[in-house]
């Protein structure tokens, strides 16, 4: 493909499709790194110009990683409803933007829309909304799933505990679990990121927050966050595992390098389905974030949220109960400042949602990156009033493992209070029962950890 148009009296080429999709991109550090970000303002919107006018048909006629190469594109095509796209196959990205933000279409609409839609036209519509578009857009889609409980509805934030411990000291992890259950937040899922990953060691992690979740009659699911293999091993010897999880990555190459494959993650979904603790259906959890495949030398000159679209493609052959994209984790060599992040943070959010995807973010930092936990408050407010699924607590907003910057338990607590959000039905109803939500608002016992230690 050889495009060129004449912007302010300059003409700018693109002789590819995706140089197209990379230079129409929003500012990106790691696009810049990787050497295909637009050179200025001018020539971006020069691409951004091209890219409105283009017919959704191209993205299947010019392929960005071609399908004999990459089994993520295999997934991604195979995963299209060729009767939904066999009608807007014609529609240009622009076209398909003001489909998507006309307030007359709703839910369902963008849902069956999304089915006919590649990971790339996702991405390509995604590159031409403002962030406003991008919370208009996503707040209208509704994705409900159902592992114990049931996650995403409207009016609703659920939140993942994220009870990590520097040396996986059950007591510990224990600790600040309570404190998590105490404001509130775990409805999403108790989800462990395990220091040491063994199978001894996953075994007892999923074993202590099973016994947790029993003995208070949480209703709620248990994760730990070790690869997919490890978590597997200790399911196959008996551990107590609600969802089983897996980092994912937007190209064969890159899923090497998190030692995966597609046929891989079929063999674990059967797995957790058979031998799982859940109800069920969705019983995968998956994470996600800008700039890992560039991390691995593993983007093939394709831009990172093109990419990062590619990764909910492969997600939604899983049906998934939860993803999220792990926003700020990887540092300022992908995304430089808070700027970079909140605009990544709206786009993953939105193009989650647009594949149908039960979406939430962790709304975090590194500390060499010039952000601040204002901005982690910035983001978490647009997200949450843009649907998001469900976002991530950690005590203090301070990961004592991972060594990171993310949203506090009580921070989750307040964008639920200023925002008339509640958490799922069930654990609404269980709070209520131990007095730390009364009357829809934080009670007395709330933020209080020693409710639970006492009656252990």
């Amino acid at each position: 493909m050889y495009k060129k148009t004449t912007l302010l009296g300059n003409t700018y080429q693109f002789n590819s499709l995706k140089e197209i999709m990379a230079k129409a991109n929003e500012e990106r550090s790691g696009d810049i790194l990787a050497g295909i970000s637009a050179e200025n303002m001018k020539e971006r919107m020069a691409a951004k110009c091209i890219l409105a006018d283009l017919p959704l048909s191209a993205f299947r006629t010019y392929p960005l990683l071609s399908l004999d190469e990459d089994e993520v594109s295999k997934v991604i095509e195979e995963g299209v409803d060729s009767e939904v796209y066999k009608r807007i196959k014609n529609w240009t990205v622009a076209e398909l933007r003001e489909y998507i933000l006309d307030e007359r279409h709703n839910s369902n609409d963008l849902l069956t829309i999304g089915r006919g839609l590649t990971s790339e036209m996702i991405a390509a519509v995604a590159k031409l909304m403002s962030n406003l578009d991008l919370i208009q857009a996503a707040s209208k889609i509704v994705v409900i799933t159902r592992c114990n409980t049931e996650l995403g509805y409207k009016g609703v934030l659920a939140a993942r505990a994220q009870p990590n411990h520097p040396a996986d000291d059950l007591l510990g992890m224990r600790a600040s679990l309570y404190e998590a259950l105490s404001y509130g937040a775990g409805d999403a899922v108790i989800g462990i990121n395990p220091v040491i990953d063994t199978t001894s060691n996953i075994y007892g992690l999923l074993s202590e927050t099973k016994e947790v979740i029993d003995h208070f009659s949480i209703p709620t699911q248990n994760c730990v966050l070790s690869h997919v293999t490890s978590q597997m091993r200790a399911i196959e010897k008996g551990a107590p595992a609600d969802l089983i999880f897996q980092s994912l990555a937007g190209t064969k190459v890159g899923n090497e390098s998190f030692g995966i494959s597609v046929s891989l993650l079929e063999e674990a979904s059967a797995l957790i389905s058979e031998k799982g603790t859940a109800a069920g259906p969705n019983r995968w959890y998956f994470e996600t974030g800008q700039g890992s495949e560039l991390s691995s030398n593993a983007h093939f000159a394709i831009d990172q949220v093109t990419l990062e679209a590619r990764c909910y493609g492969l997600a939604r052959k899983f049906q998934p109960f939860l993803v999220n994209t792990v926003v700020g984790f990887i540092g300022p060599e992908y995304l430089y400042d808070s700027k970079q992040v909140i605009r990544a943070g709206l786009e993953d959010h939105f193009m989650g949602k647009m594949h149908g995807l039960p979406m939430g973010v962790d709304v975090c930092y590194t500390n060499h990156m010039k952000a601040d936990q204002n901005d982690m408050d910035n983001l978490s407010t647009l997200l949450a009033v843009a649907g998001v699924n469900f976002v991530i607590g950690v005590p203090m907003a301070d990961d004592c493992m991972l060594n990171y910057q993310s949203l506090s338990y009580h921070d989750i607590a307040t964008l639920r209070s200023v925002l008339k959000l509640k958490p799922t039905a069930e654990f609404e109803k269980w709070l209520e029962k131990y007095g730390i939500l009364e009357d829809g608002k934080l009670g007395a016992a709330a933020g209080d950890p020693t409710l639970f230690m006492n009656k252990v």
